[in-house]
């Protein structure tokens, strides 16, 4: 079993691996200046506090289980800990899978050669199992992994803004940029990008299940989030403006990624520099996937554990204890949608793979989060004496708001993910695959929890006998 150990800087480095998207800003732009006012709004009502709790939450009740331990230790004897574990396990194949359909078109890109269906759904598998390899390995033994891929994000981010800088030197603002429009619009365009914009700001409780890897996780956590959350958020802000201020509006379509803004910005769509840029994008994303996969497996091992997921979760390899159960049951997932996804293009060549898998995705793991911010208080409330080495300060009203807005605002990004707010033909053709999937995902749960209550019910019925 590996004994190598996180320092403070490594923790960092972590945190914006995990949290940190470097496909973020594009889309969000997509909205204009507004975007600033929703980006400002959410760091401040939706990171702050969940960054602040999660600091509590991860070294006061610090260990694999994560949010699902939280839930549960708040409110046990109900189904929600169960819930928040399938939701949260459940996003990650999904997720996974919305990232191995991009890899083709990177790897298109980076070689300049065109790639056949049959090819892509081999790049795509590719990318799923030799992340689900990696997941069955220690967190430590990702470092090198995890550190590059976090420095990578930076600098594509940090690119994307100086390039923005330079091209206000040599042009000017591409777009208007009078104070009129840096107000909010409310239009359902913008805010439906409050879920995208609050699916950047995830993870922290993550890296709260490394615990064990770092040498003082009571002190590293809560330092680690901090200055992760500012650096994070200050690289956002940036790199939206690189965007906004060099790229035409509507030139940025919901789809636009960082690849996109790039070419736009320098008004070359290939090339020596757009090709580096979508190589260096594509480790980012074995990054992304190898950190959050380490997380959730061994949440979903914590709570098979516990008899809340179907015991196949729970399977750990010998050697060194990782979740290899959870893993192997993600990347099965993953390339089933992959193989689906490939079907449906078949069908339907227009189909939008990536928008559908994520946002499916989206919605799995924004539900899981609407217990955590309730069981912050209820833990407060119920295990007063339980020793907090990071404690949330402020009065009860304080942490109520501190609490139930993030949750107000997770339901309310769920909403405008997932539900359809006109039922003209294109709006539903849009949000129906989401929706449905949704309601599918969400029975499949369902119907697993009960399942497992069942059959626990019935072996303490037998042991009693």
């Amino acid at each position: 079993m590996s004994k190598k150990k996180f320092h403070l800087f490594e923790v960092i480095l972590t945190v914006i691996c995990v949290v940190f998207v470097a496909e973020a800003a594009a889309p969000v732009a997509s909205i204009g200046n507004s975007q600033f006012f929703w980006w400002g709004l959410m760091i401040v009502a939706f990171l702050l506090p969940y960054g602040l709790i999660s600091s509590e939450l991860g070294t006061a009740y610090s260990g694999d289980g994560g949010l699902y331990d939280w839930v549960s230790q708040a409110y046990p004897n109900t189904k929600w800990g169960a819930r928040v574990s399938w939701y949260y396990w459940i996003n990650f194949p999904l997720w996974m899978a919305s990232l191995a359909v991009m890899c083709p078109d990177l790897l298109s890109l980076i070689l300049g050669v065109e790639i056949n269906p049959a090819v892509s759904l081999l790049i795509q598998l590719a990318f799923i199992w030799i992340v689900t390899l990696i997941a069955c390995y220690p967190v430590c033994d990702s470092i090198f992994i995890l550190n590059a891929s976090a420095a990578i994000k930076l600098i594509l981010a940090l690119t994307v803004g100086v390039l923005g800088v330079w091209f206000v030197i040599q042009n000017g603002f591409e777009n208007d940029m009078s104070a009129a429009t840096f107000l909010p619009s409310f239009d359902l365009q913008s805010l439906s990008y409050i879920s995208v914009i609050i699916f950047n700001f995830l993870g922290f409780e993550v890296v709260c299940t490394y615990a064990d890897s770092m040498q003082n996780p009571k002190r590293q956590i809560p330092q680690a989030i901090i200055i992760g959350g500012v650096v994070i958020a200050a690289i956002y802000l940036f790199s939206a403006f690189g965007i906004g201020a060099a790229v035409p509006v509507e030139n940025i379509s919901p789809e636009s990624g960082l690849i996109d803004s790039v070419s736009l910005m320098i008004g070359k769509t290939g090339g020596i520099f757009v090709a580096t840029v979508a190589l260096l994008f594509l480790i980012t994303l074995f990054g992304n996937m190898i950190s959050w996969s380490m997380g959730v497996n061994s949440t979903a091992a914590y709570a098979a554990e516990r008899g809340d997921l179907p015991s196949l979760f729970a399977k750990r390899r010998k050697k060194n204890d990782m979740p290899v159960g959870s893993a192997v049951a993600s990347g099965v997932m993953a390339s089933v949608i992959c193989v689906l996804g490939v079907l449906i293009e078949a069908v339907s060549p227009d189909s939008s793979l990536f928008w559908s898998f994520f946002a499916l995705n989206l919605v799995m793991l924004l539900a899981s989060y609407i217990p955590v911010f309730p069981a912050f208080l209820t833990l407060r409330r119920r295990d007063p004496e339980r020793n907090r080495p990071f404690r949330v300060p402020g009065g009860r009203v304080f942490l109520f708001f501190l609490a139930y807005l993030p949750m107000v605002l997770t339901i309310v990004a769920i909403l405008f993910t997932a539900v359809p707010m006109s039922f003209d033909a294109e709006t539903l053709s849009y949000y129906l695959p989401i929706t449905v999937g949704s309601v599918i995902t969400v029975v499949i749960g369902e119907l697993i929890i009960a399942s497992l209550r069942r059959r626990s019910r019935q072996q303490t019925t037998n042991k009693l006998k």
